[in-house]
């Protein structure tokens, strides 16, 4: 399995709660969306020609086609699966935003660029002061996408864009509802910047901003 990969699924191992106040948009849409849209955008995308055709590695073995967006990557690294590191990032997006709803940062310090860590860390440190609790039930997440990416000579950053289903909602200490509907589908949108170090050895890829899309 591709160590990308490996390392997100390594987030999911958390046992968590929930506090969501400073990510994403909400739109306000409260229909359900169907799980698998954005997997029939991707093979819209693949028929509309935005995918390249397949790249063959050192080998000489077909890899498989990468988008437009995440071209830079592949010619940095032949061994970039942007399926697979789209895997691993919806996952990875699910899980933390969930480590960050419990207060768990934690669990998740080292998967954080330290900008990320220090506004987590404020945010969960208000919510606490303002004696708020927090719910996000995720619903889906409908589409990923890799919307821009950078390489230098010392880091591969890729932003990362997820449209998600999530029932999100702030709680006071009595319980009464203060934000959101623990009835309604919210439809939000967030873009995320995961960068890794080209000279490490180390697969992971650590989240350095986060924000709406």
């Amino acid at each position: 399995m591709d160590p990308v990969l490996l390392f997100f699924i390594g987030v999911a191992g958390f046992v968590l709660f929930r506090l969501f106040s400073v990510l994403g948009t909400r739109t306000g849409h409260e229909a359900r969306h169907e799980i698998d849209a954005g997997m029939q955008r991707r093979a819209e995308d693949e028929r509309s020609g935005e995918y390249d055709e397949l790249d063959a590695d050192e080998s000489g073995e077909p890899v498989r086609a990468v988008s437009t967006n995440a071209r830079v990557l592949r010619e940095a690294d032949a061994t970039f699966d942007e399926s697979q590191y789209l895997d691993g990032a919806r996952m990875a997006y699910e899980m933390i935003v969930e480590a960050y709803s419990a207060g768990d940062l934690k669990s998740i310090r080292a998967f954080l660029g330290d900008s990320v860590y220090d506004a987590f860390k404020a945010a969960v440190a208000s919510r606490d002061e303002a004696g708020h609790s927090s719910d996000v039930k995720f619903v889906g997440i409908e589409h990923a996408s890799i919307v821009d990416a950078d390489v230098d000579d010392e880091w591969m950053t890729a932003v990362t864009e997820f449209t998600s289903n999530q029932v999100r909602v702030t709680r006071d200490r009595d319980g009464d509802v203060v934000d959101g509907d623990p009835n309604r589908i919210e439809l939000v949108r967030d873009r995320w910047t995961f960068a890794r170090k080209r000279s490490s050895r180390d697969p992971n890829w650590m989240l350095i901003a986060t924000g709406a899309a």
